[in-house]
């Protein structure tokens, strides 16, 4: 399933860098705390691996 913002989108960034060990949880805030702690890094892949260029900055 792919991010539906920019925000989104960079969120999943930061929580998979902090699944994977590359970042420390406790530098997590908000919304990416929180996909860290609900989503498997596989979820996490689809969501960050989506081309910002085509979202809109923030969800409607």
């Amino acid at each position: 399933m792919p991010a539906k913002s920019q925000a989104q989108q960079k969120a999943a960034g930061a929580a998979l860098s902090a699944k994977r060990g590359e970042t420390k949880k406790s530098e997590l805030k908000g919304a990416s705390r929180e996909m860290y702690e609900s989503m498997s890094e596989k979820q996490l892949e689809e969501f960050a691996e989506t081309k910002r260029k085509s979202l809109p900055s923030k969800k409607s």
